[in-house]
Order: structure tokens, then C-alpha cells, then sequence
């Protein structure tokens, strides 16, 4: 069962054989920033059942990510008016992980052949997917966007429990879109993702949200 934690310093160090191990991963296997963690279908944990999870850190110190389809009925405009209107639809808090939900993170997605350099607030993630300072100057960063997406909490991992988690089949590791941390119209993502791949992983996206019903 995964298990989303709030890394440790006293757990960095060490674990030779978990990075042998991640080295030695298949390569659609191997997580970075910017890839998507995709639930398996066996896991059935109600925090983690049918996410996706973009991955914004992964090293020797641990991981870090949020999920991308658990939106919340909280308004971005009530807690964070200044950056509401360049929230994507639905405009609307999401909830990115069980490690302080009683922080804020956003990800936003640049426009095609915009460059951030000298530009305050902005950190890139991987390619055109960015971190954003909530407390920069929204007026100057949001022309550079196609849109962003604010999370209330992350998911976390100590070293080596990811590994672990991979090893036992939680997750699938698959490319990200630069438009999956913003993406609208999809009612459910994690079948829209798998969807997209080549088959038969692509057939993962039938797999009927209530099984004992069928």
C-alpha cells in the first residue's frame, strides 16, 4: 500500500542498494521530475485509488508530488483572490497530497516559447511545467501562463519507500504532458492518461471505477 510521507534528513543517507535498484529500473520505469506516478488498479487505498501524480522532485532525499485529479469545493478566490483568475478550470483548490494540507503549492504551465529568464517567482520543473511563488507579483508572471493549479497539501516520500512501492506495483511511471497540471475537460483523468498510452496498457483505462459492482 503506498504510503505518502513528509521526507526525513535522517533517512537521506545510506541505502546503497535502493539506488542500485532504481538505477537498474527499466527506463519507462524511472521516475524524475516531471513524470506521472498512475495508481495501479490493485491499489485500493481511498487517499491514493485512481490518482495521478506529478512528480516535482525526485533524489537522494526523497520525492515529492502532487495529485492532479482530487479537486476540492474550496474557491481559489477565497483563499488566494489575487491569483484566481489564472487558475485553469475548475477554478477551485486541489488537493495535492496528506503532507500539510495547510500549505499551498502551485504549478503552472508556461506558453510555448515563453522564457522565464530574470523573471522572479518562477522555477522550472521540467520543460514547460513550473513552480510558482504565491507570493510574487501575479500580474507579471500571468501573462507567461497558459494557466495554474493550486494544491492544498503534497504527497511525499522518505528515500527508498518509493523504490519500494514501484518494486511492489503501486504505481505506473509514465511521461507527463505539459498540460496534465492544468488539464480541463477531463472527468477522469487517470482513464484519460492511461488511455493515451500504447496498448495493452491503454486498456488499464476501462477498468470500471466500482469492480464489485460488475
Amino acid at each position: 500500500m503506498a504510503r505518502a510521507e513528509e521526507p526525513d534528513d535522517r533517512q537521506i543517507r545510506g541505502g546503497h542498494g535502493d539506488r542500485k535498484r532504481r538505477e537498474s529500473r527499466p527506463a519507462e520505469q524511472v521516475v524524475r521530475a516531471g513524470t506521472l506516478l498512475v495508481s495501479s488498479t490493485e491499489l485500493v487505498e481511498p487517499t491514493f485509488r485512481r490518482t495521478v501524480i506529478y512528480i516535482i522532485e525526485h533524489n537522494d532525499a526523497g520525492s515529492l508530488g502532487v495529485v492532479l485529479n482530487r479537486p476540492s469545493d474550496t474557491p481559489v478566490h477565497d483563499v488566494l483572490p489575487r491569483w484566481s483568475e489564472v487558475v485553469a478550470t475548475p477554478r477551485t483548490l486541489f488537493v495535492g497530497g496528506p503532507v500539510k494540507r495547510d500549505a499551498a503549492l502551485c504549478l503552472g504551465t508556461l506558453r510555448v516559447g515563453v522564457r522565464t529568464e530574470g523573471i522572479t517567482g518562477i522555477r522550472r520543473v521540467d520543460g514547460r511545467v513550473v513552480l510558482i511563488d504565491l507570493d510574487a507579483d501575479p500580474e507579471r508572471i500571468a501573462p507567461l501562463l497558459e494557466g495554474i493549479r493550486v494544491f492544498a497539501g503534497y504527497s511525499g516520500w522518505t528515500f527508498g519507500q518509493l523504490e519500494g512501492e514501484l518494486d511492489n506495483n503501486d504505481w505506473i511511471v509514465l511521461s507527463a504532458l505539459p498540460t496534465d497540471p492544468i488539464s480541463t475537460g477531463h472527468t477522469d483523468l487517470w482513464a484519460h492518461v492511461l488511455r493515451r498510452q500504447p496498448l495493452p496498457l491503454s486498456l488499464l483505462a476501462t477498468h470500471p471505477l466500482e469492480v464489485e459492482r460488475n
